[in-house]
């Protein structure tokens, strides 16, 4: 471990071709290589994580109206830390240093949701990350350490990309039948179908999203599969597991040295579940709920 920054002590993972660098401050995936390709999109070490780039969200994603919730009867307040919309956003770890263990291609980040403004519940949480030949595969896990059954969800930011490519002549495939529909503050107001093209892939260049996506098609291994591909055939691939039930997909111009980019967001919740109950687990006393999402390069 080594090169303090704005987002933390850097985790640097090497197997093979396969490099990543991982920021202490939420647990953030901020980089991934294979060769010489970028499949995360970079930002300076010496900035703060931008746009929550790869910053692991629990317990819940996306956005709580008004940081108002329903605790089952109980009105509960959270702080509200999206001030432009009045909103909740992203949890409560977004801006925690997380305790690191590392070998060389492999880190665990282990990181407590303590009881605090408008979330009365103690979790433990922690987040694998473990390389392969092709990309990398992570791990969740959530504990409820509280006495009473604790609502949550969880969620991540990454910003995924094929580095040497103009980015809006990547192909963006997301197999999503339906689509959330929002108000001005991001707050869903209902559902549509998905555009079908985007089953089939549309030219990044082409899109503006900013849409959260369910009922989600899964390959026969039960793995949903989104994917960006260039002109000559490569593809990255952000797989999500079981449990993983929603997707954020969400299209930039402001990105750090990107003049676009896209951010594809596995959540096991869509935005302001902890109203809605949607893709909400109430986790018994010391239940553990464990997650997995990955990317590659074919």
């Amino acid at each position: 471990m080594n090169s303090v920054s704005p987002t933390g002590t850097q985790i640097h993972l090497r197997r093979g071709a396969v490099t990543a660098q991982i920021a202490q401050v939420g647990a953030s995936l901020r980089s991934l290589r294979v060769g010489d390709v970028d499949l995360i999109a970079p930002y300076p070490l010496d900035q703060p994580t931008p746009s929550c780039s790869g910053v692991v969200l629990v317990p819940w994603p996306n956005r709580v109206r008004d940081g108002l919730w329903d605790d089952g009867g109980a009105s509960r307040q959270l702080s509200i830390s999206e001030p432009k919309l009045g909103n909740a956003s992203h949890g409560l770890l977004r801006f925690t240093s997380y305790e690191v263990q590392q070998t060389d291609d492999a880190a665990v980040l282990r990181a407590a949701v303590v009881p605090q403004t408008g979330y009365p519940y103690l979790l433990d949480t922690s987040v694998s990350y473990d390389l392969d030949e092709h990309g990398i595969a992570v791990t969740h896990t959530i504990t409820n350490r509280s006495a009473a059954a604790a609502p949550v969800a969880l969620g991540t930011h990454p910003f995924v990309t094929i580095g040497d490519v103009d980015p809006r002549e990547l192909v963006l495939r997301v197999p999503a039948a339906t689509a959330f529909e929002t108000d001005d503050r991001m707050l869903p107001t209902g559902t549509a179908p998905a555009d079908p093209a985007l089953r089939t892939g549309v030219r990044l260049g082409d899109v503006t999203l900013d849409t959260g996506f369910t009922d989600l098609d899964r390959d026969a291994d039960g793995v949903v599969r989104h994917s960006l591909t260039a002109p000559d055939g490569r593809r990255v691939t952000l797989w999500q597991g079981e449990g993983f039930d929603y997707v954020q997909v969400y299209t930039t111009p402001g990105y750090p040295g990107q003049d676009l980019a896209v951010a594809i967001e596995p959540m096991t919740a869509p935005a302001d579940a902890l109203n809605s109950s949607l893709g909400i687990r109430r986790l018994a006393s010391g239940e553990t709920w464990t997650l997995h999402w990955g990317i590659r390069l074919d």
